[in-house]
């Protein structure tokens, strides 16, 4: 398998070369946008490519307002922070996860709590959080606390894994029932809808990311993503530092982040959105590729789920076993085809080893069997 997999991912992308994971493609007015930000010197944090990339996310994800923050970590955290989450409040997450979901917890003073993932989605499984709170959690008048130490349970944080949707209807009912506040980590999942409404859209807050090896990329850059547009306003003023406007004075009426996007990279994200429909086309179809590729083989291609329709930002395989795992790493990787295995489970990290958690079963089989494989848009495939 792997030699056949190695040949069939240099037919795809036309090369000899290093095929990364997944680069970022500047196909349409990257260059010129950019330039229009330099020319007129207004490359910070103020200019109409903020305001229009904003706009542009509003419209693409039905939200009710966005709001452009600095990178995806300062997206999440902002979103938690609007959420109400405090320090020494419970955080509900999934182990299986990129380590910026606990960074932002962490840096609140918040603890994580860790729940399994579903087959369906490999994201936050609604039976897994139910589970938890059944056993750990009793529902007050103002809301859950932990049974034992008493501490508030504020939020859930599912993340749609490598771009797949969660399944949210059953999530939404868990948190209605215990009255538990929901912010989507859609990171991942730009492009990604789940029954016809897009990701970030179905809690109370959502936050994107547009690092370098994203669907879409402004460099570095992220995106909240707000239910109301109140909880918009407020999500950008106290991500701008909280100034009171004003043609001069400086007044700041809360505790803010300095967490805005610089002007140049909105210009490259404005850019990058008249071509994510494209992206997203072209993923799909790579996917189906993948899909037919490995179809009776020992190894399982990991596909949408039935009430999605995912970005497939990043392919995934199931491998059988863990030495043909290890054996497909080591050999790709040698031959030039960039693959890797998925993050190591948050609690096996020094920084949260210690964190509440409830049965991770097949959080753990995920870790020892699944890699990650090319997911760059293709050229062969038209349409970038």
């Amino acid at each position: 398998m792997t030699k056949q997999l190695i040949s069939f991912i240099k037919e795809l992308y036309e090369t000899n070369e290093f095929i990364p994971l997944h680069a970022p493609t500047f196909t349409g007015n990257e260059q010129q946008y950019v330039a229009q930000t330099i020319n007129s010197t207004f490359v910070s944090s103020v200019g109409k490519f903020v305001d229009n990339f904003e706009a542009h996310i509003e419209s693409y994800t039905a939200t009710a307002k966005a709001v452009a923050t600095v990178n995806g970590t300062a997206a999440l955290h902002a979103a938690l922070y609007m959420a109400g989450v405090k320090a020494n409040d419970i955080v509900i997450t999934q182990a299986l996860t990129f380590v910026a979901t606990c960074n932002a917890l962490h840096h609140m003073g918040a603890q994580p709590a860790f729940v399994d993932v579903s087959p369906i989605s490999l994201g936050l499984c609604p039976k897994a959080l139910e589970l938890f709170l059944d056993e750990y959690a009793v529902l007050t008048e103002t809301g859950p606390v932990h049974k034992a130490t008493k501490q508030r349970i504020k939020a859930v944080v599912p993340m749609h894994t490598f771009g797949h949707p969660v399944e949210l209807d059953e999530l939404v009912a868990v948190c209605e029932k215990w009255k538990i506040c929901l912010v989507e980590d859609a990171a991942e999942s730009l492009g990604s809808f789940y029954k016809g409404q897009h990701t970030g859209t179905f809690g109370d807050y959502g936050a994107i990311s547009f690092n370098g090896n994203k669907i879409i990329t402004t460099g570095g850059g992220g995106m909240v993503l707000c239910k109301t547009l109140d909880a918009g306003k407020h999500t950008k003023h106290v991500t701008t530092t909280a100034k009171v406007p004003h043609p001069y004075e400086f007044y700041h009426d809360e505790a803010g982040f300095n967490y805005r996007m610089p002007n140049l990279n909105a210009a490259l994200g404005c850019a990058q959105m008249e071509s994510l429909p494209a992206f997203i086309e072209n993923k799909r179809s790579l996917a189906s590729l993948y899909s037919d590729f490995f179809n009776g083989s020992d190894y399982k291609f990991f596909t949408e789920p039935p009430y999605a329709k995912s970005n497939y930002w990043l392919n995934a395989i199931i491998c059988p076993d863990q030495q043909s795992r290890e054996k497909l790493l080591q050999e790709t990787n040698l031959n030039g085809v960039m693959t890797r295995p998925i993050w190591q489970l948050m609690h096996r990290l020094a920084m949260f080893k210690n964190a509440l958690r409830g049965d991770l079963s097949y959080s753990e089989f995920i870790e020892g069997h699944l890699i990650n494989i090319p997911s760059s848009p293709i050229k062969s495939l038209g349409r970038v």
